[in-house]
């Protein structure tokens, strides 16, 4: 999906974990994209990478008759891995290699745009009425930003029993199942479901930093209640995470070890200096680079305007 709400400047994102310490609610960004709500809860004030996850935005839940509920045109990406994950509903994904995929809820759609790719997300002809689900991106790091582009959409991503609940791994190995889709940073991201009345004891990577999101029912994390849709830090240097819930609940999770490195951030652009966003922007507009979405019907999304100068990070 593309950033549909960029900002003229770039926006430097470096690493900054924080070690064991209470957990931090992030403020996140809203706003009403034709019937989908959208929180956008990564990057914002104060936090703009965790590990290697430098974008997240929380769509849905909606419901609806005619209207497509998603309709991104093609647009282009560099120098980072994008993540659609489903809670509900469906997705057609399409790219400038070809791919088409119709995703659902529990599948991994996985692009990794490397030197670029372009593609669109729409909401098939054939759906159920129901959309509600996650974009996000990994950062690719300087070794492996430019690899050529590629696609994964896989059947259901493995999930395991716990006692209180199922885990289900989107990206990386998480308490006892790995994901098929292929990494370039050490990372996870995984659905979490506590049933109601229980409590989960999960381990956690003490190396990684992570975040987590309450995306259905009610949830406390290491006795936080938590407010849904929110992103809530919770530092490096934990080996467990404790969750409980009364009513039943889903969360997301994302973490990594520190990214360790600096990028610029640009509508849907992550690299290392303005004049590499200035020259993509540039091969999008000219038609070249990126390629065509053949499978597509409909137009191309222009690229916004774009000061060169960055945001800097917090604290900088």
């Amino acid at each position: 999906m593309s950033n549909l709400l960029p900002t003229t400047e770039a926006e430097e994102c470096g690493p900054a974990p924080r070690l064991l310490s209470p957990i931090e609610p992030l403020p996140d960004r809203t706003v009403q994209l034709g019937a989908l709500e959208v929180h956008r809860v990564l990057p914002v004030r104060g936090r703009r990478l965790i590990g290697p996850w430098c974008f997240f935005d929380r769509f849905g839940p909606v419901t609806f008759r005619q209207d497509k509920a998603m309709d991104v045109g093609p647009h282009p990406h560099i120098g980072l891995q994008t993540v659609t994950w489903l809670l509900d509903g469906e997705v057609v994904h399409k790219d400038s290699l070809g791919s088409e995929c119709l995703v659902r809820a529990g599948q991994l759609s996985l692009m990794t745009a490397g030197r670029g790719i372009a593609h669109a997300e729409e909401t098939p002809g054939d759906n159920s009425g129901k959309l509600d689900g996650a974009q996000l991106w990994v950062a690719l790091p300087e070794h492996s930003r430019s690899v050529a582009p590629q696609y994964l959409c896989t059947p259901e991503q493995p999930a395991r029993d716990h006692r209180g609940g199922v885990v289900t791994t989107i990206l990386g190995e998480f308490a006892g199942a790995a994901s098929a889709g292929v990494q370039f940073s050490p990372g996870v991201g995984a659905d979490i479901a506590v049933r109601a009345g229980e409590t989960m004891n999960l381990p956690l990577d003490p190396a990684f930093e992570y975040g987590a999101l309450l995306a259905r029912g009610d949830a406390q994390a290491l006795r936080v209640p938590l407010q849904r849709n929110t992103l809530y830090y919770l530092g490096a240097g934990r080996s467990e995470l404790d969750l409980s819930s009364r009513e039943g609940a889903r969360l997301l999770l994302i973490g990594g070890a520190p990214f360790g490195e600096t990028v610029l951030m640009w509508w849907n652009f992550v690299a290392r200096t303005a004049e590499e966003i200035a020259a993509a922007r540039q091969a999008w507009e000219r038609g070249e680079q990126f390629g065509d979405v053949p499978r597509y019907n409909g137009p191309r999304t222009p690229a916004p305007r774009f000061l060169g100068r960055p945001i800097p990070s917090p604290g900088r």
